[in-house]
């Protein structure tokens, strides 16, 4: 049984190696015969999208599949590294120590590849610090791996304008940059839903030995009609004029949510979008001034022109 893992392994890093490799020359690489090969591929098949296109071709692993090179999962490399103890070692073929020692020494390696990754994107990501601290601890790291591990956090998470420090449980699903800040979103075991929070806000973030699944969670039906990051209850459509000076620069914004454009025939802009925060939107509009003119929903355009006139009453 032990012959035959290692040569399907063999078999694998042969036609990853060699796509269209064929049965003769895995049969010369493995020191089998062919129709050992061939029963080897049956099982392989179970596993593996191979493709054969005809006879006399050989094969070749079809999309994404590839082993690289090992990809141990946490379970995984447990009960691999607890192999030798469980066999009889008088039983065992020549090669095997060797063989053995080579998959754990490329897990190790792998894994350390790795963590330095990580490492080298966390210091080139520069995070600010809220005001109200002096000092913020990048958490980047430990929130990266668990991402890509799909480990659950143990996290103390601070929210300012409640004043209250939470212990939570987070799956984290996405790490997602807005406004110079980053956040992530993630299933939160205490509200029993999909969160986002704020990274500047956590006071401590460790991994758990827990995994989790995503499940069919879909990161851009969720931010569906999101101007920013922070989702709303009920979309509104805005309609919007930019005058000539600005007109070019809003068609280079990089932006969340695709609107709706048309050039007019002074240079002005009309700029339309449904959106369903309309706080967020508010707050990038203000920025142009006098340079956007809300046209609809009426109802906006009203509450504006009253936040204008308590503007110029605190000014006078």
């Amino acid at each position: 049984m032990i012959d035959k893992v290692i040569r399907i392994l063999n078999i694998i890093n042969a036609i990853q190696a060699n796509p269209g490799i064929s049965a003769k020359d895995l049969a010369f690489k493995c020191d089998v015969n062919i129709r050992t090969i061939y029963r080897d591929m049956d099982i392989l098949e179970l596993i593996a999208p191979v493709s054969r296109e005809g006879r006399g071709t050989g094969y070749r692993f079809m999309g994404k599949f590839f082993l690289y090179p090992l990809n141990f999962t946490e379970q995984e490399a447990l009960v691999f590294s607890l192999l030798p103890s469980m066999l009889d070692k008088d039983k065992l073929p020549p090669g095997f120590d060797t063989a053995y020692d080579k998959v754990m020494g490329t897990h190790l390696k792998e894994k350390s590849r790795q963590n330095n990754i990580i490492e080298d994107i966390v210091g080139v990501i520069q995070m600010g610090t809220p005001a109200y601290r002096k000092e913020s601890p990048n958490f980047l790291q430990p929130i990266i791996q668990a991402i890509l591990e799909h480990k659950t956090i143990d996290v103390v998470y601070h929210t300012q304008y409640r004043n209250e420090t939470t212990e939570r449980k987070i799956d984290p699903y996405y790490l997602v940059p807005r406004d110079h800040r980053f956040y992530l979103i993630g299933y939160c075991h205490l509200a029993q839903d999909i969160r986002t929070f704020r990274i500047s806000r956590f006071q401590q973030v460790e991994l758990t030995g827990q995994q989790f699944d995503k499940g069919d969670f879909n990161i851009k039906k969720y931010l569906k009609n999101t101007w920013s990051i922070d989702r709303g209850e009920k979309n509104v459509t805005f309609k919007v004029r930019f005058n000539a000076e600005v007109a070019r620069y809003i068609k280079e914004e990089e932006l969340f949510v695709q609107p709706r454009m048309k050039d007019q025939k002074d240079g002005s802009l009309i700029f339309e979008v449904t959106v369903n925060n309309e706080k967020e939107f508010l707050r990038w509009i203000l920025q142009y001034g006098p340079s956007a003119e809300i046209l609809e929903p009426k109802s906006v355009r009203e509450s504006l022109k009253q936040q204008l006139s308590q503007w110029i009453m605190m000014y006078q």
